[in-house]
């Protein structure tokens, strides 16, 4: 904890405090703008992007790491709540503090038992999917404020302010940075200006309101933002714990998700190795800040992050200036604030959230895995027709079913000698030699539960295919884990191949297998020893030593 802190040097300070400056004009912005997303008032947005980052600072293991609202997470808590209280509503507010406690509390249950490994409970294809679904389903719910009204009823001026702030972005997008690299500025700096578009865009929109006085014609702002930093309270509804307790399980997943997939990106780069308890630790101490402090669920943002990361930090004091800054825009008069055009907002959401559809990961695994593939697709499809919640939990399940559909059905084969050699391989891929009355199989899986039975049905299989075989020799080379239900099913393979005149032998067990093994009586029921090596138990059982020619 605070490690980083006490091995501090005066050279990290310039990118620090460089990084700090270009996270805060990005998040004002986008910290009111995932408020809205998550139905709260845009202040709660900047609430949640003060205390959070420091505790997180405090207990987290990334350096580079910007912790705040994230569009996907601002979306599941507008699902969570919707059903239990108006958008906007001082019950909403609570609950939204109460959502973020709770899923701090599980984080940080998480981190104390070491739980760290869930990490990998989805893989990369099924959280694109679930990240794709989430991006159509916030831009879709920001068209009527991006054109002022439903699309068929839309409002001039509103729409175009909105559609110009989209226009405007993606020209600062395309060419903003080639235009700052021509102007003499180094790549990194010409990456960072580019990316503060959205804010130099928000502050121009802002002053346009205010000159041309906009809000009479109907464009719809911000409203009044309270000065001043938020109070420290703890408010909860008793009511309301047990139907906050399901989405919020799957909130503080999608937190650790998320939060990982960004943080790691950034440690590869740095050279850094990540701590995912500290992780979980770092995020549940957040999380209950942010319940505090009068905002919502954060966590980790890819795209923030890499701002961060671009703009020269080092460590998280780049976070802490972050925070002191944003604690001294509310302190300051707000009233600018209050003008900021939803239009522009809703543009600024749906050009970020835009950044998440990922086609290329579909195309590659579709080329790659068709399963993979089509995992993704459903996933997508389950956020868009069921909501994100459904979406969460299908791309769980699929994950898993994906991993046990695979295991269950483990890859065996049968090995031949390379001439020449005591190679032995599989004889679909290399012009091996076998002998009429040995059958090798190779085993590429652990042997469990799940995948005994099918282990049995393809011995039998091969077995049917060579009547002349006298003793079948398991290559267990690649078997990591023999549980206890597979054991059985190896005592009993043997027992029966007994009964048809059939030896059992093993061979190229590993030492933590063997171990294991040894506890068992399934040594004793072999009738010969296990080998070290696949030709040793050939030249063994072959008859005139043929094995060895």
């Amino acid at each position: 904890m605070l490690l980083w802190l006490r091995q501090y040097r005066r050279a990290l300070l310039a990118g620090d405090l460089t990084a700090g400056v270009v996270v805060a004009m990005m998040m004002i912005p986008q910290g009111m703008a995932y408020a809205i997303v998550a139905g709260l008032p845009p202040v709660a947005g900047i609430y949640a992007s003060i205390l959070p980052p420091l505790l997180y600072a405090l207990f987290g293991s990334s350096m580079t790491q910007s912790v705040g609202p994230m569009a996907i997470v601002s979306l599941m808590t507008a699902a969570a709540l919707a059903p239990l209280a108006d958008p906007g509503s001082a019950l909403y507010v609570t609950l939204a503090a109460q959502l973020a406690l709770i899923s701090g509390l599980v984080l940080l249950l998480c981190g104390a038992l070491r739980l760290g490994f869930m990490a990998g409970f989805l893989s990369r294809p099924v959280i694109s999917g679930f990240s794709n679904g989430a991006a159509i389903v916030i831009v879709v719910g920001q068209v009527p404020a991006l054109l002022g009204a439903a699309p068929p009823r839309w409002h001039g001026p509103s729409a175009l302010l909105g559609l110009g702030s989209l226009l405007l972005l993606w020209l600062a997008k395309r060419y903003g940075g080639p235009l700052l690299r021509r102007a003499g500025c180094s790549a990194a700096a010409a990456e960072t200006g580019a990316r503060m578009a959205p804010m130099l865009l928000v502050l121009g929109a802002t002053a346009l309101v205010a000159a041309l006085d906009l809000g009479v014609a109907g464009v719809q702002s911000t409203g009044h933002v309270p000065s001043g930093l938020p109070s420290l309270q703890l408010a909860a509804s008793g009511a309301h714990w047990r139907a906050l307790f399901s989405p919020a399980l799957l909130i503080a997943f999608i937190i650790f998700l998320m939060s990982m997939s960004a943080a790691q990106t950034l440690a590869h780069k740095r050279g850094e190795k990540l701590r995912t308890n500290h992780e979980l630790l770092g995020l549940g101490a957040a999380n209950l800040a942010a319940a505090v402090s009068g905002g919502f669920p954060v966590t980790g943002s890819i795209s923030r992050s890499a701002v961060n990361f671009s703009a020269g930090a080092n460590t998280p004091l780049a976070s802490v200036v972050t925070a002191a800054l944003l604690a001294l825009a509310l302190v300051a008069p707000t009233g600018w604030l209050a003008l900021l055009p939803l239009p522009v907002l809703a543009a600024t959401i749906i050009f970020a959230v835009a950044g998440m559809l990922d086609a290329a990961t579909l195309r590659e695994t579709w080329r790659y895995d068709r399963g993979d593939a089509l995992a993704l697709l459903a996933t997508t499809a389950g956020v868009l027709l069921m909501g994100v919640e459904a979406g969460v939990v299908i791309g769980v399940l699929l994950s898993m079913g994906t991993l046990i559909w695979r295991a269950s059905r483990p890859h065996i084969a049968v090995l031949g000698r390379i001439p020449g050699s005591e190679h032995y391989r599989n004889v679909e891929r290399y012009a091996g030699a076998t002998l009429p009355d040995i059958l090798v199989l190779r085993i590429d899986a652990g042997l469990f539960f799940g995948n005994v039975d099918a282990v049995g049905a393809r011995i039998d299989e091969e077995l049917a295919g060579r009547p002349a075989t006298r003793a079948l020799v398991l290559v267990l080379s690649a078997v990591n884990q023999i549980d206890s239900t597979a054991l059985f099913g190896m005592r009993e393979w043997n027992r029966a191949l007994a009964a048809r005149g059939i030896a059992l032998h093993l061979a190229e067990v590993k030492g933590p297998v063997m171990d294991r093994l040894k506890l068992s009586g399934l040594l004793q029921e072999l009738r010969g020893p296990v080998y070290l090596s696949t030709a040793l138990a050939c030249e063994d059982l072959a008859p005139d030593g043929v094995a060895a020619q």
